[in-house]
């Protein structure tokens, strides 16, 4: 389980989260939206560890991902693209990673396979679509058969069979006790593929439920989200 409690972050006089808090929990997936400026990246960010929270807490399971004793294998993440040397092939990025964490170099392929890039393997990372960057930031999320994954956009730049297939892939990861927490703008495809969701806007939470619960009366999740970030559904 994820669990964000009471998460503050300031930057000089600015204060971008201001006492955040919800859960993403085992068996579903956690749709994390907002406009942008909202503090979606800085609350993901403080969740891996990768920036300091001014006060609160943000867990992965009981501990700060700083104290996971195996990182990899409780949760795989992407945020920005690939995160992959543009001179690498895919599969040496992948393998440098498993090494980095000591995990069997056969499970290098067994990722590839899952996100469809054995083809393109051997092809240096500079000359992959964003699409394929996607899919190669996934595969590296994924080295570890995370409890938990944390994915910002990872649908972007996928044609319509990719996305499908990434839809497919998360509500099976999660139906398997699993916990996806998944940041996107596409609010169709989310409702697509996300249990519960989590608004935020201007650092607050301003909804959290389930999808039905969060849609209410409005037509679409994309006509909520506007009703609770500008106060007028389109």
């Amino acid at each position: 389980m994820i669990t964000i409690d009471d998460l503050v972050k300031r930057r000089g006089s600015t204060e971008i989260l201001s006492g955040i808090g919800f859960q993403a929990r085992p068996g579903r997936v956690t749709g994390f939206l907002g406009p942008n400026g909202a503090g979606k990246s800085s609350t993901l960010r403080i969740l891996l560890g990768l920036d300091r929270a001014t006060s609160g807490t943000a867990l992965i399971g009981s501990v700060p991902f700083v104290q996971l004793r195996d990182p990899l294998a409780t949760v795989g993440a992407m945020l920005d693209g690939s995160g992959a040397h543009r001179a690498r092939t895919g599969r040496a990025h992948l393998r440098w990673v498993a090494r980095s964490a000591g995990l069997p170099r056969g499970r290098v392929d067994e990722v590839l396979d899952m996100v469809g890039l054995t083809s393109a393997a051997s092809r240096r990372v500079g000359s992959y679509s964003l699409g394929m960057a996607r899919r190669l930031g996934l595969a590296a999320a994924l080295l570890g058969d995370p409890e938990i994954l944390i994915l910002d956009e990872p649908v972007n730049g996928l044609d319509p069979d990719g996305i499908r297939w990434i839809r497919t892939f998360l509500r099976e990861h999660a139906a398997s006790g699993r916990t996806v927490l998944l940041s996107s703008h596409l609010m169709g495809e989310l409702a697509e593929t996300v249990d519960d969701v989590v608004v935020i806007h201007e650092g607050k939470v301003v909804a959290d439920g389930t999808l039905d619960e969060i849609t209410g009366s409005h037509r679409t999740l994309e006509d909520a989200f506007f009703a609770l970030t500008t106060g007028n559904a389109p």
